[in-house]
């Protein structure tokens, strides 16, 4: 069951989104060659814990940290640690926080230092995949159609679609109904309506699709060892279309 928010849910749903907004900013102007991933983690607790926002994803099922660092071949779930950024990475950066009782999400991709311009490129797809996808949800679209967005966009530019890990609805709870594939055939699905909000997260690779998680039981990465990047936002399905409510 899809639970449809208020537009008073929606304006208190914002104030997390924000804090997300604002906390990946942060980190965006902070990851450059010579910091760790842990040190990312550490400040975006920090962050959220100034606005009085709480971690969503430490100690979600287990997980220990603050933020998902996924580095180059990592697709989703990566943990921070001590290693250093170098130049040339590629590093997807997944945030949460809860505020009110009410949860907000986002995932950007960043270039390290001077990237390839492959990697430039599946970055660009990448975010432009979640603005086609961003586009198809709106009122009277099916729910299909946003992962019909993202996968005919990606797969046109030689990129393809990560099919084992999927968005989703987004509210009181970290991951509410329903999933949202980035793979599908466009008008299939419910018919979305006002109330509905969504992390819509397209997890893009350079090669294959295929990905295998590794021994921590988190870490997700591409099993051909090729780069993947990952842009998220929470959306809210409005009468007027769509709002992303973590775009600052």
């Amino acid at each position: 069951m899809i639970i449809l928010k208020s537009p008073d849910e929606i304006k208190r749903m914002k104030i997390p989104c924000r804090i997300v907004a604002e906390t990946l900013q942060v980190l965006r102007e902070k990851a450059k060659p010579g910091i760790s991933t842990l040190e990312l983690n550490d400040l975006a607790e920090r962050e959220a814990r100034r606005h009085k926002a709480i971690p969503a994803f430490k100690g979600y099922s287990g997980y220990p940290f603050a933020l998902c660092c996924s580095l180059n071949d990592q697709v989703v779930h990566g943990m921070p640690n001590n290693h250093l950024l170098a130049s040339g990475d590629i590093l997807s950066i997944d945030f949460g926080v809860v505020f009110d009782g009410f949860y907000g999400d986002a995932a950007i991709t960043l270039p390290i230092g001077n990237v390839t311009e492959k990697a430039t490129l599946l970055m660009k797809v990448t975010e432009e995949s979640l603005d086609a996808a961003v586009a198809a949800a709106k009122p009277g679209n099916r729910l299909s159609d946003i992962s019909y967005a993202v996968q005919s966009y990606v797969e046109a530019h030689g990129f393809s679609v990560v099919r084992d890990f999927v968005g989703h609805g987004i509210g009181k709870e970290l991951h509410e109904s329903p999933q949202i594939p980035n793979f599908g055939l466009p008008g299939k699905g419910v018919r979305l309506k006002p109330g509905m909000v969504f992390a819509i997260e397209p997890m893009i690779n350079e090669k294959g699709s295929e990905v295998k998680v590794l021994d921590d039981g988190w870490t997700a990465v591409t099993c051909d060892g090729g780069l993947s990047a990952h842009f998220e936002h929470t959306v809210a399905v409005t009468e007027h279309g769509p709002e992303i409510l973590t775009k600052l």
